[in-house]
């Protein structure tokens, strides 16, 4: 199309065949006029569905590629109990990790278990909370395009 967007061209288009049909009317006289309009009725409700069409499988194409592009995506198997889970275990395992540093080295082997312990934790922490971080900010940017619907 030159220099004229989709909808530009369907509103001339459109244009084009009111004059024709306007022209027709004229040379015909008023005993064709309600088949004339019928008949231009009839390709405005035609381009309508196709613009509805188009409209509807574009949206369609828009959504699969959004759940495809989801379900390709991080999952997260880490719900509340799988934390908990973790945040107990790592509890229990740092008696006998506090009783071999403490026998092996001391107070600075109490210490480094315990950093340990601690840095476990913090980078499992750390994970679950930038995948969901990440996952509601990607949303929050793909809802905000969503005002068209």
């Amino acid at each position: 199309m030159t220099g004229m967007d989709a909808t530009g061209a369907h509103d001339a288009d459109l244009k084009k065949e009111l004059n024709a049909t306007l022209q027709a009317r004229r040379e015909l006289g008023d005993e064709y006029e309600s088949a004339l309009v019928d008949s231009f009725l009839e390709k405005v409700d035609q381009r309508i569905d196709g613009s509805v069409e188009r409209r509807v499988r574009r949206q369609l194409a828009e959504q699969q590629m959004v759940t495809a592009r989801d379900s390709r995506g991080p999952k997260s198997t880490d719900t509340f109990g799988e934390r908990f889970g973790f945040g107990i275990v790592s509890m229990v395992l740092a008696i006998p990790l506090s009783g071999i540093g403490v026998g092996g080295a001391g107070l600075p082997g109490l210490l480094v278990a315990w950093v340990g312990i601690v840095g476990v934790n913090a980078v499992q922490a750390a994970r679950t909370s930038a995948w969901m971080f990440g996952r509601h900010h990607r949303r929050a940017g793909q809802d905000a395009d969503k005002w068209e619907d």
